[in-house]
């Protein structure tokens, strides 16, 4: 089986560092790991099956020094914009988890269970984009309805962690959480949100647009069309919760056609990389406690609408850091390898 050189650029980071653990998991075939990082960072290391492999600067060469196949970015936006193409330059095929090459028309956005066909149009770019943390457990849960029923419109609030905000985000909820219990938390500071975090929702998540959705909303909407082919209406309002890892969403689903709540929960429970938690009665659901370090999207509260017979709702949650980044970048160099030795 051949084995290839795995660039991760953004290894320190929370995104990384998990990137390296599915790696780890999944055996993925790496003959060489390249731990790539700013310069700040250079020069320390990262365990990777047991062993500390030296963290590399990210420069323009480095991709053709080290003979990089695979490169995973995962550093911010404009880190990708700017080293991605030296990457591919050099021969590697980049998967990008930034926003920055998402909706440009060339580059395949993948979520593997969903549209895993895209993976191929790689070669226009040389780039495959990871979507958005909320964007992928969502498209997940609705593939089985789309296929089932086909989808009209999706109204989805999202409840999304701290970590979502970088690992600085998750140390604030922290800190204000310890100045709570030492009541200091009215001088506590708060750097990386609008407003105090802790014991608080905040219904902003990045930057409002002249529409009055935020930046991280209409990402929902202009990524979930464009990895499910569609022209689906999608209404957002994404939310950040005083937690640390998980993602949480309540998705109500207007179907083409009408629903069966029993055949739509048999449908998702066959849902590739889905797990149905669904017993009300004894209070079984999905909840971020539940899917912290799982590579799996958790769906319960499925139900039909009181009101009209084309309607669903349900309550999906998954580990941001994991499935909505880490785990959906490694599949998509898993599929590419498949599609590739093809």
């Amino acid at each position: 089986m051949r084995r290839f050189n795995v660039a991760v650029v953004g290894a320190t980071g929370a995104v990384g560092e998990e990137m390296l653990r599915v790696m780890e998991e999944v055996e993925f075939p790496v003959a060489k790991l390249v731990p790539l990082a700013s310069a700040r960072s250079a020069g320390g290391s990262v365990e990777y099956r047991g062993e500390e492999v030296k963290v590399k600067e990210l420069t323009e060469s480095v991709f053709a020094e080290e003979e990089v196949d695979i490169a995973l970015f995962s550093a911010g936006g404009s880190v990708s914009a700017k080293f991605a193409p030296f990457a591919v330059e050099a021969g590697a095929v980049v998967i990008d988890n930034t926003s920055h090459f998402r909706m440009d028309p060339e580059v395949p956005l993948v979520v593997p269970e969903v549209n895993p066909e895209d993976i191929a149009l790689w070669r226009e770019k040389g780039i495959i984009a990871n979507p958005n943390c909320s964007t992928i457990q969502m498209v997940q849960a609705l593939k089985p309805l789309q296929d089932l029923y086909g989808i009209e419109r999706i109204d989805v609030s999202t409840y999304q962690a701290t970590s979502g905000a970088g690992k600085s985000a998750m140390d604030e909820l922290v800190r204000q959480m310890q100045e709570f219990f030492a009541f200091k938390l009215d001088e506590s500071e708060h750097a990386k949100f609008p407003h105090q975090i802790a014991l608080n929702v905040i219904p902003q998540i990045d930057v409002f647009l002249e529409n009055g959705f935020t930046k991280e909303e209409m990402k929902m909407v202009n990524e979930t069309n464009k990895i499910m082919h569609d022209a689906i209406e999608v209404a957002a309002t994404c939310v950040r919760v005083p937690t640390l890892r998980g993602h949480a969403e309540s998705v109500t689903v207007t179907c083409r056609r009408d629903v069966d709540p029993d055949a739509a929960r048999e449908a998702i429970a066959k849902g590739e990389n889905i797990v149905v938690l669904d017993d009300p009665q004894k209070s079984l659901y999905p909840m971020p406690t539940l899917c912290v370090e799982k590579n799996e999207t958790f769906v319960g509260r499925i139900r039909g609408d009181i009101y009209r017979p084309n309607i669903l709702h349900m309550f999906v949650v998954a580990d941001n850091l994991r499935v909505g980044a880490a785990t959906n970048a490694v599949r998509i160099a898993q599929k590419w390898i498949e599609t590739e030795s093809e």
